[in-house]
């Protein structure tokens, strides 16, 4: 306080009374006040309505006036500054009226040379400081749940009309009708899944910025992460004709403790940031461990020769929403947040990110992150070099016959799924161990087993050696090809031991693919295909699905779906795709509408419910349709994440985000 002027507001009638204040006031050694002096009730108010002083001492008789209607009549107004009240005579009946009517102490004038006095001025401009602080608090968390409520607004609204987009598009795709189209309808897929990552990025970054992203931490096999990554990464690469490598300096933990989906977001947002600017040349990720604080981390770089970054704008790269504007041509786009999110997220998992960057030359981000106690770990150096996954080119066989593709990994199993089936086989596909050990058991009960398996040996719920244990011990004979990226000795015959058939390491080539088709299947003819770079990495085709899904729903009863949606558009493409699948789904567009069809049948197998609905909550629709149906599995559908306690109290465990797409209504049909 001893540093600013505070202002006060003196309200007094009597010119002595006024001055023997104001000498007491200017004596006061660590407080400095410019004051404003007026003597009756209509400027005071006056005064007051402005707002503009830190305190005001107001006599508590005016002339004919009573102090206490100024007092309640200015709080009702809106001050919110402290106010004392001045009395000529001790009354405590007075006092307590005073604050009773919101005056935060009240002084006898004869005690305006005393320390109480000074107490009470000072006592009086703290707690406007504290009111202050606390008001304005208030006001910072009321806008960022403002902001909050309008960042999931904005995500419900993109992510809906992006369902209808991804979904038509797949399903053209996959018709007759589109195949004249196939390069068209990838560029507006492609676009359209760009489109949902930047989505994704700004909705991290804001809760990152709201401190509400949490990490998952869990055990990671690093070898199989790195390997997929690399799988991923190659693909782009290779259409600019790059050479990516990956290489580890020093030997690598095979097992850490990090957050797997985040660690992969943060190499993958860097690697693909290296290909975007760079024309020819390569990019190179290197890996190393290295002590800190008695504690091993995890290192690694990305290295580029691309376009580089000038050194007054290296300090700018890890903002959100900025990128180096001279450099950008419009051709590279994006949203400048890929890089603010790694900062941000590497920082979470304990670590940190540096630049170097030579304008011209190419940039190297380096960065490092806490992996746990990895001292026990086995540590192995990783090196991957191969061909590219696709090539443009390739003589291959044609096969026939039925493969099941295991792994927990979205993109990866998508891809291997992709190459299996442009040599023209059906394909389904699994998400973990479990899953493959009831798809594999059940098609060989059915008398039509797989002619291959394909399966991951690093996988949640249940890993892939605990799979083939199982299958085996069934007495199921079917070739079983274990996919792993561990690189240590002796890993294969270990596998082969196990009962697997065969080895493809991670990430899988393209030849050794073939390689192991054409030492398990039967090939019907030799093609020459070429692979075109817009279509990797796209899901297969939904009609090789649609047709085993069929067959497997022919030997079961009919699964009945409602789905509630709003959303015309949205509602058609979903109940198209479900259908695709074999399931009978009835639609509802609001609460109403789907309390009624609800009733019109017992035998519901699931109820998909929009979170937003123009007349109801989904989570509040939910309850009411379990109070009646508590066997009815209840499936949140919406373009936000609800509040998992909200999940909780509406006995919902399942919850997907828009946009959908027909490799989750896959995977909720299976389930």
């Amino acid at each position: 306080m001893s540093n600013s002027i505070s202002r006060l507001l003196l309200v007094e009638d009597d010119e002595d009374d006024y001055i023997l204040a104001r000498d007491y006031i200017e004596q006061l050694s660590t407080l400095e006040f410019e004051i404003d002096w007026v003597t009756n009730q209509h400027d005071a108010l006056a005064k007051m309505a402005e707002n503009r002083h830190d305190i005001c001492l107001l006599d508590y008789q005016l002339g004919a006036e009573n102090g206490l209607t100024v007092l309640k009549r200015a709080i009702a107004a809106g001050f919110t500054s402290p106010i004392i009240m001045l009395t000529g005579q001790a009354d405590e009946e007075v006092d307590m009226a005073a604050l009773d009517a919101g005056a935060v102490d009240y002084i006898i004038k004869s005690e305006l040379s005393s320390s109480r006095f000074a107490r009470a001025i000072r006592y009086a401009l703290a707690r406007r400081e504290i009111e202050k602080e606390r008001v304005d608090r208030l006001k910072a968390e009321a806008e960022n749940r403002s902001k909050d409520r309008f960042l999931a607004h904005l995500s419900h609204e993109l992510r809906t009309p992006l369902t209808s987009i991804l979904g038509y598009t797949e399903l053209l795709m996959d018709s007759k009708m589109g195949q004249s189209a196939q390069s068209e309808l990838a560029i507006v897929l492609n676009n359209s899944k760009h489109l949902l990552s930047l989505l994704n990025n700004m909705l991290d970054l804001s809760k990152i910025a709201a401190d509400k992203l949490e990490l998952n931490l869990s055990e990671v096999n690093l070898d199989a992460l790195i390997a997929d990554v690399y799988a991923l990464m190659s693909i782009p690469a290779t259409d600019k004709g790059l050479t990516l490598t990956v290489i580890s300096d020093t030997p690598l933990p095979l097992k850490i403790q990090t957050d797997a989906t985040r660690f992969r977001q943060v190499l993958i947002n860097l690697i693909s940031n290296a290909i975007k600017f760079t024309e020819q040349g390569s990019v190179t990720v290197r890996l190393w461990c290295k002590e800190r604080e008695e504690c091993e981390f995890l290192y690694f770089s990305v290295t580029d020769t691309g376009i580089g970054i000038p050194q007054n704008q290296l300090d700018s790269v890890f903002k959100p929403f900025e990128q180096v504007a001279d450099v950008v041509s419009r051709r590279q786009g994006g949203s400048g947040l890929g890089l603010a999110i790694c900062n941000e997220l590497v920082a979470k998992m304990g670590g940190e990110v540096s630049l170097q960057s030579t304008f011209g030359e190419g940039s190297s981000f380096t960065a490092y992150i806490h992996t746990g106690d990895t001292k026990q770990s086995p540590h192995e150096v990783l090196s991957f070099d191969a061909k590219p996954i696709i090539a443009k080119e390739c003589n291959t066989l044609n096969y026939q016959g039925k493969v099941l593709v295991v792994d927990d990994v979205n993109d990866i199993r998508m891809l291997v799924g992709h190459m299996v089936q442009n040599s023209g086989l059906q394909v389904e596909y699994g998400r973990n161990g479990l899953e493959a050990l009831d798809k594999v058991t059940d098609a060989h009960n059915d008398g039509q087993p797989y002619d291959l398996v394909l399966i991951d040996i690093h996988m949640p719920v249940m890993n892939g050696s605990e799979a083939i244990k199982q299958i085996r011990s069934s007495g199921i004979q079917s070739p079983v090809v274990a996919m792993t990226a561990a690189t240590m000795k002796g890993v294969r015959d270990q596998l082969i031991s196990q009962g697997f058939t065969n080895v493809l390491e991670k990430p899988i080539n393209l030849d050794a693919l073939m390689k192991v088709l054409d030492s398990h299947l039967t090939p019907v003819s030799k093609v020459t295909q070429c692979h075109d770079e817009s279509s990797a990495g796209m899901e297969p085709s939904a009609v090789t699905k649609q047709n085993n899904v069929s067959q497997h729903s022919e030997s079961q009863n009919k699964l009945h779906y409602l789905l509630v949606e709003d959303d015309v558009d949205a509602a058609d493409i979903t109940a198209l795709l479900l259908e695709s699948l074999g399931v009978d789904v009835h639609v509802a567009h609001s609460g109403q509408e789907c309390l009624d069809v609800f009733k019109q049948r017992n035998d519901w197998s699931k109820v998909l419910m929009d979170l937003n609905l123009p007349d109801a909550n989904g989570l509040n629709l939910a309850k009411e349709i379990h109070k009646s149906s508590p066997q009815v599995e209840m499936v949140i559908l919406s373009g936000e994440e609800p509040d998992a306690q909200s999940m909780t109290d509406a006995d919902i465990s399942k919850f997907i985000l828009k946009p959908i797409n027909k490799q989750v209504l896959s995977d909720l049909v299976k389930d």
